[in-house]
């Protein structure tokens, strides 16, 4: 048994409990409420159809071993005393008060779903695009598929951010479509990133090297695709490694040569300072001051800004760098938040975990008995407004029709439209 509230001590009989997002965070903490309070109900509420938010819309397509994770959280949802519900938005079909009136406790695990912005002239241009919206687009979100980007024209792309989000789109863009078989990028994604006449793209951070936040596996990664090849100038590199571990993988990069088709260029000491017109009206290309204080400019057609992301806010909760304000996990009197939402958007996958499970302790520890009406209460209240949820019998008819059309080289083929996947999650057995 894990460290903590162990099941039968302290848990209160029969606790009604909501948790709204099914992302990792959701998941992971109705993985421990459902072992703390087993005789109790643990609904999971998301506004989409599918589960488990940014494994399934976050994760990059061509790293399925992390986005194997949802096989874990599935078990989670599909058990007793856990219910999904989805298709259910909160602030749309049910609101926070509501929610606090029929549960003896609620926990927002709604992530930070939105682009942070730069702030800069320009970023609204055509051709400039946040993290969020362009790895949504190649990863099937349907906020994102019905304005795909126009890759028509893009010779040089620009990646702001030395993340490991800024990478994975490097990399998404770079990648042959031999390379991405066995990921779940869409054709339509697929078709347009290779008839892109793409021919370079540049990863811009506005630090050094040695501060670039890359794990050293996605960097190396970068170092072994078929039709691309990572350069950095020597001459960015500091003259000691200094026990950082990107910096060798630098150094091989300024070292190495080779004929591929497309360059994957680092640079460092360089802030965005606008997003400038081509003549058609497009971006043409991203001025930056430098880190002496001059300025330089990058040609580009593309531009993928991964800075952070934010949350839209909810009602009139108090909130701080990104952040819902809490303290360790509780917002207020029977409310609480984990994941993205409770610390900002930072951290891997076991962070979310072990985050949410001593949120959930922490819960169980302060929850009372109540007779609220819990999930019969949230039915009769979405039946009455018409609302259609998704259980997880519908979510499993939806994951079936993906993976059975799956196209060569590919795991599923994802249904990015809302209404499709309704219509699809409707279909009796």
């Amino acid at each position: 048994m894990e460290a903590g509230i162990g099941e039968g001590h302290g848990a209160v009989k029969g606790a009604r409990i909501a948790i709204v997002g099914s992302g990792p965070a959701g998941c992971y903490a109705a993985e421990r409420l459902a072992k703390l309070v087993p005789d109790g109900e643990v609904d999971v509420l998301d506004r989409l159809p599918a589960p488990f938010g940014l494994i399934r819309y976050g994760v990059a397509p061509d790293h399925q071993g992390t986005k194997g994770v949802a096989r874990v959280l599935s078990r989670v949802l599909s058990r007793p005393p856990a219910a999904f519900f989805g298709n259910v938005e909160l602030g749309r079909d049910v609101g926070l008060d509501e929610l606090r009136a029929l549960y003896d406790a609620v926990v927002l695990a709604v992530g930070a779903p939105l682009d942070r912005r730069l702030g800069v002239p320009g970023e609204d241009l055509p051709g400039v695009s946040g993290s969020g919206a362009f790895v949504g687009w190649y990863n099937g979100h349907p906020d994102h598929c019905a304005a795909a980007p126009d890759l028509s024209a893009v010779r040089r792309a620009v990646v702001v951010g030395n993340g490991n989000v800024a990478l994975d789109v490097a990399r998404v863009l770079a990648k042959s479509d031999e390379e991405l078989k066995g990921s779940d990028l869409s054709p339509e994604a697929a078709a347009a990133i290779a008839a892109a006449p793409l021919e370079e793209v540049v990863i811009v951070g506005r630090r050094g090297a040695a501060e670039a936040r890359f794990s050293p596996t996605e960097l190396e990664e970068l170092g072994r695709l078929a039709r691309a090849r990572p350069t950095v100038r020597p001459d960015d590199l500091p003259a000691e490694d200094g026990g950082h571990a990107l910096l060798p993988i630098f150094r091989r990069f300024a070292g190495e040569g080779g004929e591929e088709p497309m360059r994957i260029r680092f640079r460092f000491g360089l802030t965005p300072d606008a997003f400038l017109p081509g003549p058609d009206g497009r971006l043409g290309a991203v001025r930056f001051r430098t880190a002496a204080g001059g300025e330089e400019q990058i040609p580009a057609q593309l531009c993928v800004t991964c800075i952070g992301y934010r949350h839209g806010g909810l009602q009139d909760l108090p909130t701080h760098d990104g952040a819902f304000r809490n303290e360790a996990g509780r917002i207020a009197d029977r409310l609480y938040v984990v994941g993205w939402a409770k610390r900002g958007p930072s951290g891997t996958i076991p962070t979310n975990r072990s985050e949410a499970h001593a949120v959930a302790e922490k819960l169980v520890s302060e929850l009372q008995p109540s007779a609220r009406p819990g999930r019969e209460g949230l039915r009769r209240l979405l039946a009455e407004r018409g609302v259609r949820a998704v259980d997880f019998a519908g979510w499993q008819r939806l994951e079936a029709h993906e993976t059975a059309a799956a196209v060569e080289g590919r795991v599923r083929a994802k249904v990015t439209s809302l209404a499709e996947m309704l219509e699809i999650v409707g279909r009796t057995s």
